[in-house]
C-alpha cells in the first residue's frame, strides 16, 4: 500500500466508483421479476441483494484473473490507460441508466478497456483469443443458454402446476413459487457478485501491476476484494429503479412461476460460467431469460419494442464505451495536464447525466409503469381482433325468457283472433 502513487489512488477510487455505478445499474438483473410479481418488496429486495453482492464477491477470484492478466498484455501498459477506460465504462454506464434501458456493464468494462489499450499501445495489446473465446462468445451465448432454459422450465413448470386443483390448491402453489422465487433471486444476487464484483477486482489488481505494487499474476489482495464487494453491494442497495421497471414488466407481464424459471435459469448459467472464467455480461442473461420465461406461458407476450432498443444497446456497448476509452487515453497520453482534463471531464458528465435525471425521477414507488405506458397492440394482433367471428350459438345463454312487460289491462281471450 505503501507504494501506491496519487495517479493509481485516483484510478482505484475510480475503479471503485465504476463498481458503484455497477451495482445500481445491475440490480434488476436479480430483483425486478421478484418486485415485478410482488414476492418482495421493493426496498427489502435491494437490502437483500446488496447483503449477498458482498456475499458472493469472496466465493471466486477466477473472472477478476481473467481481466487482469488475460485480456491486455500487461507488459509496458501504463496505469493512465486503465484510468481512461474507466471513464469510457463509467459513462455508458450512466447514460444507459439515464434511459432505463439494462446494457451490460461488463461489456461497457471491456470495451473502454480495450479501447484505451488499441490508442496506447496499438492492436498486439489486445489478446485476441481471450476476448472472442470468453468475452464475444458468451455474449452470444448466454442470453440464448438462458432463455431457452427459461422457456422450458416456465413450460413444465405451468404444465405440472396445470394439475393442482381447488383453490386452496392454487394458493398453496402461488406461495410456493413465490417462496422459490426469492430463493433464486438471492441466488442470482449471489452469482452477480461472484461475477461482478470481480470485474473490478481485476481492474484494480491490472492496475497495481502497471503500478509495480503486485507482479504480474497475482491474484487481487484481500483488501481489494473487499472494498469491490462494498462498493457494488451499496449501490445495488440504492436501487437503479429505471433499470428495475424495464426489466420487471417492460418486457414482459411476469407471474410467480415465470419468475422462478427465469431467475434459476439465469442464476444457473451465470454460476457455471463464473466457475469457468468466462467474464459474461449478468445483465444480458437475466434479460434473456426473461424474454424466455415471457415467451414460455401460454399467451404470453414479450414487448418487442422495448426488447429491440435492449439489442441495439447491447451491440452498441463494446463500440461506444471503447471509442470513449480511446478518446479519454488520447488526453492522458498529453501528460498530467489530459489526466486533469479526463478528470473533469468524467466529473462534468456524470453530474450532466445526473441533472438530467432529476427531470423525470424514478424511485421504488414508480418500478411498475402505468397503464398509459402500455405497448399497444401489433399489426398481427389487431388484424386478428377484426376477423374474429361472432359468438356462436353454443355462447349464447341458454336463458332467452323474454323481458317485455304484461300490458296493463285486461287479458285478451287466447282463443279469438286478434283485430288488427
Amino acid at each position: 500500500m505503501e507504494h501506491i502513487t496519487l495517479l493509481l489512488a485516483i484510478v482505484i477510487v475510480t475503479a471503485l466508483v465504476f463498481d458503484f455505478t455497477n451495482g445500481f445499474h445491475d440490480t434488476a438483473n436479480a430483483m425486478a421479476t421478484t418486485i415485478s410479481t410482488g414476492a418482495l418488496k421493493p426496498k427489502t429486495a435491494v437490502a437483500m441483494s446488496a447483503v449477498l453482492n458482498l456475499v458472493g464477491a469472496f466465493l471466486s477470484v477466477e473472472v477478476a484473473k481473467t481481466i487482469s492478466g488475460g485480456i491486455i498484455n500487461e507488459d509496458g501498459l501504463r496505469t493512465e490507460v486503465i484510468f481512461a477506460a474507466l471513464v469510457g465504462a463509467i459513462l455508458w454506464n450512466l447514460l444507459t441508466w439515464l434511459v432505463g434501458l439494462p446494457s451490460s456493464s461488463s461489456h461497457a468494462l471491456f470495451g473502454g478497456l480495450i479501447g484505451a489499450a488499441v490508442m496506447s499501445a496499438g492492436w498486439s495489446s489486445v489478446d485476441g483469443g481471450t476476448v472472442v473465446t470468453k468475452v464475444l462468445l458468451p455474449a452470444v451465448a448466454a442470453p440464448v443458454v438462458a432463455g431457452l432454459a427459461a422457456l422450458l422450465a416456465t413450460k413444465l413448470t405451468y404444465r405440472i402446476g396445470g394439475k393442482v386443483k381447488g383453490g386452496a390448491q392454487e394458493k398453496a402453489t402461488a406461495k410456493g413459487y413465490r417462496a422459490g422465487q426469492i430463493a433464486s433471486a438471492g441466488l442470482v444476487s449471489l452469482a452477480h457478485g461472484t461475477n461482478d464484483a470481480q470485474k473490478t477486482m481485476g481492474i484494480i489488481t491490472l492496475a497495481l501491476v502497471t503500478g509495480g505494487v503486485l507482479s504480474p499474476g497475482s491474484n487481487p489482495p484481500v483488501w481489494v476484494i473487499v472494498s469491490a464487494g462494498l462498493a457494488i453491494a451499496l449501490g445495488t442497495y440504492l436501487g437503479g429503479w429505471r433499470i428495475i421497471r424495464t426489466m420487471g414488466s417492460g418486457l414482459t407481464e411476469l407471474k410467480p412461476p415465470q419468475g422462478f424459471a427465469a431467475q434459476t435459469s439465469a442464476a444457473t448459467v451465470i454460476l457455471a460460467s463464473s466457475h469457468l472464467g468466462f467474464s459474461l455480461s449478468t445483465t444480458q442473461s437475466c434479460s434473456g431469460a426473461v424474454m424466455g420465461a415471457g415467451l414460455g406461458r401460454k399467451g404470453g407476450v414479450v414487448r418487442w419494442s422495448t426488447a429491440t432498443r435492449m439489442f441495439i444497446a447491447w451491440g452498441l456497448t463494446l463500440p461506444a464505451a471503447g471509442l470513449v476509452g480511446a478518446g479519454a487515453e488520447l488526453l492522458t497520453k498529453q501528460g498530467t495536464w489530459g489526466v486533469v482534463v479526463v478528470a473533469a471531464l468524467l466529473i462534468s458528465g456524470s453530474g450532466a447525466i445526473w441533472m438530467l435525471s432529476r427531470r423525470k425521477p424514478v424511485g421504488h414507488d414508480d418500478v411498475a409503469p402505468a397503464a398509459a405506458d402500455a405497448e399497444p397492440a401489433g399489426v398481427v394482433t389487431t388484424a386478428i381482433a377484426a376477423v374474429s367471428p361472432p359468438p356462436t350459438a353454443a355462447a349464447q345463454p341458454h336463458d332467452l325468457t323474454a323481458t317485455i312487460p304484461a300490458p296493463a289491462g285486461p287479458v285478451a281471450d287466447p282463443a279469438r283472433p286478434a283485430t288488427v
